[in-house]
């Protein structure tokens, strides 16, 4: 299916606009940060995230398929992945802690 959405979520620090993929989209090889989420529409039409992993990588094409965190994830019934796009390390890195400062996931933890 592909892109569903556009979402906006902040950090500590920043906002950051992220583009909402189903679970089955095959990504190309571009750095993002990266949000596993489940998505659920409210009565309103307005869709809300519960967070479930947050990470960041040089290659979503790689990272993605074979993710470490796909039982636990799936076990919180995720939905979605969330991608902001940045091919600079060090900025997706930033950006991952600050995401990662005010948002709490189950799956980090484990």
């Amino acid at each position: 299916m592909g892109k569903i959405a556009d979402a906006t979520f902040e950090g500590k620090f920043g906002t950051y606009a992220f583009e909402v993929f189903t679970t089955e989209t095959i990504f190309n090889p571009v750095g993002a940060v990266y949000i596993f989420s489940k998505r659920i529409i409210g009565p309103d039409g307005r869709a809300t995230h519960t967070f479930l992993y947050i990470g960041q990588t040089n290659s979503l094409k790689e990272r993605i398929p074979n993710h470490e965190k796909w039982q636990c994830v799936n076990s919180y019934g995720v939905n979605c992945i969330c991608v902001h796009q940045d091919n600079d390390a060090n900025s997706r890195m930033r950006k991952e802690v600050d995401l990662r400062a005010v948002n709490k996931t189950p799956c980090n933890a484990q």
